[in-house]
């Protein structure tokens, strides 16, 4: 990935998250399964103010190796998204004004604790937004409607194929609704001029009405 990411981050994810974002300075930002941090950078670098969390500890590690030019604007921590009480010890003085989660949901085996941790640690009028695979067109398997996982590489020459949950958009946005979140963003976007998608980007808005 390099300190810029790759291509397909840089011309497909990067792009529209950002879009759907719209990081304004000194805003509170939650940034889910955060990897080598770069995401974090790019918002710190808009004058974001960022706890940024993933499970592994050599990840973050690195992260903070790598980002340390915006170590006063980058809180890294390790924390893993399928538990909520760990996820909630990322809770702060503030609430988090935006969360962002990019090309990690279909790698989480659980993902309900995090919906529900992320409502709990938004503001009021907080805002989701998160960029996966696309489960309609990526998926290695025939089946759709049924979660499943299996088997595939995200990036050419990666030493061991990695897991991959499957969740139909059914599923995910029913998740969205039954959290407290209305969708109120939503991109399709492909690398390269391909008419199917690689990945779908939600932006889901905090609204305090679901049925937990």
């Amino acid at each position: 990935m390099g300190d810029d990411s790759n291509a397909f981050h840089r011309q497909v994810v990067r792009p529209r998250v950002s879009e759907l974002m719209q990081i304004q300075p000194e805003e509170f930002v939650l940034d889910i399964a955060c990897g080598n941090g770069n995401y974090s950078a790019y918002m710190a670098a808009r004058g974001a103010r960022v706890v940024a969390f993933d499970y592994s500890e050599k990840m973050i590690a690195l992260a903070r190796k790598r980002q340390k030019a915006f170590a006063e604007r980058i809180e890294f921590c390790v924390a893993d998204a399928t538990d909520y009480e760990s996820l909630m010890a990322l809770k702060r003085e503030r609430p988090f004004a935006k969360a962002v989660c990019n090309m990690a949901v279909m790698d989480i085996t659980d993902i309900r604790p995090l919906f529900h941790c992320i409502s709990d640690l938004l503001a009021e009028d907080g805002w989701f937004v998160f960029a996966t695979q696309h489960p309609c067109f990526m998926t290695l398997t025939e089946r759709y409607r049924t979660p499943h996982s299996y088997y595939g590489d995200a990036i050419s020459g990666q030493p061991k194929a990695q897991c991959y949950y499957h969740r139909s958009m059914q599923e995910i946005f029913h998740l969205c609704f039954q959290t407290g979140f209305v969708i109120d963003g939503f991109y399709e976007e492909s690398y390269g001029d391909k008419e199917v998608p690689d990945i779908m980007i939600v932006r889901a808005r905090k609204n305090g009405k679901g049925n937990l």
